[in-house]
């Protein structure tokens, strides 16, 4: 059996290492039946910091094969990703392609496989945000709709694509993949010493005392909706460092989006003053899970630190409107609490989130196991 899966963003390296380790492990286990396994990398993510780097800490085998998409629109990305993707698929002729999470590779690749009549197996299938100004929820409404096999992981996923019309046949509860990989390296990441994180990664200049246990607020921010707006931005850049700030040291590992967009609406020199704002570049996965362990509180737009977050404890107050990870919401017995971009729901929130302890939670099936079922789901296959 010949596997093609694919990696596109950052998000995705995470989702596929313990993926190729537990073909590995079958492969190895004294199976007849063999996958032959070729990774795919479209370039949509190329920076060092944000591709490369990930693959050398997450033991990602080199991709065998690098599209080099680069940066673009989301339509420019879509197209070259699927004229440069049907080459390969013309050459190799995979039985599978695998793909994972919801970036624009996942989309254009899916596409492609089912236009030359190859299965398609989506990992993290079935989650909805019910935005359709989201990409992301274009991305997967398509991709669930193509694919032959939809890995979910966790029942309400399970519920959304059955309400869409997917039969039981096709769907395979199988946990959340991302923490296979944060149990494989959440004592790496114990050993990190924060000062070092910071001392190796600072943006600005910093007066390196040891932080103090739980001592700072983790902040990420990167979504369009939340930065490309000045009077979206302002404001939540003000309560950042007015009150934020005021409490408790800020660490920022600030994504390239993200600061563009503060230098454009010459916020950037504000924030680089103030002392305790302490500006990153992108970091690692091993020193963004250290961080994430031992914040006070996290403020993030992104869907995996929802989900991180819920497992460690942290208490996290998610940047946005809607999630398409709602097992990770209170509510739920997760972690993390809807704020949107509103600075007065922010800092109500963030005020009751401030007296909550950690408490760690692991829905069902999120053990470090799911890569394992995934290749079995895919093995056992006979539609």
């Amino acid at each position: 059996m010949k596997v093609i899966s694919v990696v596109g963003a950052r998000p995705n390296f995470m989702k596929i290492a313990p993926f190729i380790k537990a073909i590995d492990e079958y492969n190895s286990n004294g199976n007849t039946k063999k996958i032959d396994h070729i990774l795919v990398h479209t370039g949509q993510h190329y920076d060092d910091r944000m591709s490369n780097a990930f693959f050398e800490a997450l033991n990602i085998p080199k991709a065998d094969i690098n599209l080099g998409v680069g940066s673009g629109t989301h339509a420019e990305q879509v197209g070259y990703t699927m004229i440069e993707f049907e080459k390969v698929l013309e050459k190799e002729k995979p039985d599978w392609v695998v793909v994972v999470g919801d970036v624009n590779a996942t989309l254009a690749c899916s596409v492609t496989a089912k236009k030359l009549n190859i299965k398609v197996c989506h990992i993290e299938a079935g989650l909805r945000s019910g935005d359709m100004t989201m990409p992301e929820e274009i991305n997967r409404l398509v991709t669930d709709r193509l694919s032959d096999l939809l890995l979910i992981p966790d029942r309400i996923s399970g519920e959304n694509l059955k309400k869409e019309g997917i039969p039981d046949e096709k769907i395979a509860f199988v946990g959340n993949i991302m923490i296979d990989t944060l149990e494989t390296n959440r004592s790496k990441a114990e050993e990190l010493s924060i000062n070092q994180i910071l001392q190796e990664n600072s943006l600005c200049p910093f007066n390196f005392k040891l932080l103090p246990l739980q001592s700072y607020a983790l902040l990420t921010l990167h979504r369009p909706s939340n930065v490309d707006r000045k009077e979206i931005l302002q404001p939540i850049i003000n309560f950042l460092s007015n009150e934020v700030a005021r409490d408790m040291y800020l660490i920022w590992p600030i994504h390239p989006r993200a600061q563009k967009r503060l230098k454009e609406f010459s916020l950037w020199e504000e924030l680089g003053a103030n002392e305790k704002v302490i500006l990153l570049y992108p970091v690692g996965y091993h020193e963004m899970l250290k961080l994430n362990m031992e914040a006070r509180i996290i403020l993030t737009d992104s869907g995996g630190l929802q989900e991180e977050s819920c497992v460690l404890g942290t208490p996290c107050l998610t940047l946005r409107w809607n999630t398409e990870r709602p097992v990770t919401l209170r509510e739920n017995g997760g972690a993390s609490v809807l704020v949107g971009n509103n600075v007065e729901r922010i800092r109500k929130e963030y005020q009751d989130t401030l007296k909550l302890s950690r408490h760690p939670q692991r829905p069902e099936l999120w053990d470090g196991k799911t890569a394992e079922r995934c290749v079995e789901a895919i093995v056992k296959y006979k539609g």
